[in-house]
């Protein structure tokens, strides 16, 4: 059998004098440490300039043009999300603990507006439009301002997510992550393995025996912590690389269902059209006609 990456826990440390993680990244610096999926107690905001790439927060899977701007909870398990193909300018990743300025800080009048904004984040935030543009810009400011005004920055754009009203909170149907370090370990032993591997087939008998459970007690646990079936999540995971695939090779339709795993084209254009609501060739079509 073919072992998974190991499950990571990131362990951040802050700058000298500051409470919370700011680095950025383009092309001659790649954040290209974090290719499979990991977790920590810290938020992390991140803003990718321009770009196009996958979006992989806890059992969501989805692409994104145009760049990003996502906020991602507490210990919520995601993947990085630039690579060396993905064509943007400049990658920004703020990393904070819920209480970096102090245990109550967030409780106090003024603040709890944005203790909510934590809380939804939980499920992963992504925000569209203008107030990418905005935000985006004031978080790539953070990187030249002093310790005091990085800070001052960050709470300003605290504030503006917290009143954003064009915004995808991308696992509103519920992806239960269990307080048990053993839970989180497990998941991402899961998630690692598809992204490995998803281009065969997977059977859930080997899937259960990588994380040493019963094929039925692995479906009830994966269905409890994703809400979603595991052939579910593959076939997802599938038709999101394929998607990107038609954005960013210039190969036959043919070829894009097996590199992503299907072994049927008619079965693959009719999953893609479920997925997407397009037929693979319109969406290809279409996506020059695309705003994000």
């Amino acid at each position: 059998m073919i072992k998974s990456a190991k499950p990571a826990f990131e362990k951040i440390e802050p700058g000298f004098g500051s409470s919370f993680s700011c680095r950025t990244y383009d092309e001659n610096n790649e954040n290209n440490s974090h290719t499979f999926w990991h977790y920590h107690p810290e938020l992390e905001l991140v803003y990718v300039k321009g770009g196009t790439g996958k979006r992989q927060v806890g059992s969501h899977i989805s692409y994104y043009r145009n760049g990003e701007l996502i906020l991602i909870g507490s210990n919520l398990p995601h993947c990085g999300f630039t690579d060396s193909l993905n064509n943007y300018e400049q990658e920004t990743v703020i990393q904070m603990k819920p209480d970096f300025l102090g245990e109550s800080f967030f409780d106090i009048p003024e603040m709890r507006s944005i203790k909510a904004l934590f809380e939804r984040a939980k499920m992963g935030i992504v925000f569209h439009g203008e107030v990418k543009r905005i935000v985006g810009a004031k978080i790539e400011l953070l990187k030249d301002a002093s310790n005091y005004d990085r800070l001052l920055g960050l709470l300003e754009i605290l504030k503006h997510l917290e009143t954003a009203d064009k915004y995808t909170v991308l696992n509103a149907q519920g992806f239960i992550l269990e307080t048990e370090l053993q839970d989180n370990n497990r998941i991402n032993v899961i998630f690692n393995f598809v992204k490995e591997q998803f281009k065969r087939q997977i059977a859930l008998e080997e899937i259960a025996e990588l994380v040493s459970m019963t094929v039925p007690a692995f479906c009830r646990y994966f269905k409890k912590i994703t809400g979603k079936t595991f052939t579910q999540f593959v076939n997802e995971y599938r038709l999101v690389h394929a998607a990107k695939l038609l954005h960013e090779k210039p190969i036959s339709i043919t070829d894009v269902c097996f590199e992503s795993g299907f072994n049927n084209f008619s079965h693959f254009n009719k999953q893609f059209k479920k997925f997407t609501g397009k037929t693979p060739s319109t969406y290809r079509n279409e996506l020059k006609f695309i705003i994000s």
